[in-house]
């Protein structure tokens, strides 16, 4: 699973987007009122331990190139983190998701503003066709507060998405992950310190777990958005929201009813159209296009990742 191919990037964010819903599951059994910034902090120290083991993968002579662009991401990041946070503690698991996956459709629309990616007839319909999907399963859902916090985590992964291709290219996913980190944490802390909550061994252990399945989701999108088209694949990030329901089902008795049924269908159906379109007008194994290399540079694609 390499990403290379858009096969492997379908699976990728399809396993991905798993391991993004069981790191909801553990801020879910967090209380409502739970301390967020000194969870964010948590976490972000968490996720830099877990990555320390890869450190010999960083470019120490080149630590901080693309400062400018990692920063903003990191703090873009944070604030998603928090809304996410939020919506997670206020809302059922599904529709906070159901929220959160209005951002594969704004990576989309900013890829073709800011990049000028173009959409295939088949990728509009699954976008969209995905879209109309979660609004049958939602059916409506009251807009608060709360919502409001998930609609503002998914602005986020889509800026921090379309951001991914200002990054050095010769920096690895790892260290674009550890700088990424490394600048949240200063702001997290202050503002952990401004919270002024006690610490709580809840919320160390949500954190831990919520670190180590969002880092595995960081992981495999940046993989399948690497080196494949944003408007291919992005629809594939829909499967999340299959995940949030199934998961909502088994350990917080959230039913899946019929609506949910036919919005499933309206997310699935048109992401294995895409598969199958792809699949038939696939080059031989063994050639990636999108990683040929041409005299005057190297042609790599590369657009992710996790609020």
């Amino acid at each position: 699973m390499s990403g290379k191919t858009i096969n492997s990037a379908i699976l990728l964010l399809v396993i991905g987007n798993a391991m993004a819903l069981i790191s909801d599951v553990f801020i879910k059994l967090l209380e409502p009122d739970a301390p967020v910034f000194q969870f964010a902090l948590l976490r972000c120290v968490i996720t830099l331990a877990l990555l320390l083991p890869l450190a010999k993968q960083l470019d120490r002579q080149n630590l901080f190139s693309g400062f400018k662009v990692h920063a903003l991401r990191a703090h873009i990041h944070l604030a998603g983190m928090v809304c996410m946070v939020i919506a997670l503690t206020n809302l059922h698991l599904a529709t906070a998701n159901a929220i959160f996956y209005a951002a594969p459709i704004l990576v989309m629309v900013l890829s073709v503003f800011l990049f000028r990616e173009k959409l295939t007839p088949l990728s509009v319909i699954a976008v969209f066709s995905g879209f109309t999907g979660i609004i049958v399963i939602l059916r409506p859902v009251e807009f608060n507060w709360a919502a409001i916090a998930a609609l503002g985590s998914a602005f986020a992964l889509a800026i921090n998405a379309v951001m991914v291709r200002q990054l050095p290219k010769h920096q690895s996913t790892v260290h674009k992950l550890f700088l990424n980190y490394v600048l949240i944490v200063p702001a997290a802390a202050a503002l952990a310190w401004w919270e002024g909550a006690s610490w709580s061994p809840q919320l160390l252990f949500s954190a831990a777990g919520s670190a180590l399945f969002i880092l595995g989701y960081n992981i495999t999108v940046l993989l399948a958005y690497r080196q494949v088209a944003a408007n291919q694949v992005t629809s594939a990030e829909y499967t999340g929201l299959i995940w949030a329901v199934a998961i909502g089902w088994i350990w917080f008795g959230e039913v899946p009813d019929l609506w949910f049924l036919a919005g499933s269908l309206m997310i699935v159906v048109p992401l294995v159209l895409i598969g199958l379109h792809h699949r038939r007008r696939s080059p031989a194994r063994g050639f990636n296009p999108a990683t040929r290399e041409y005299p005057e540079h190297r042609k790599v694609r590369q657009l992710p990742v996790d609020a």
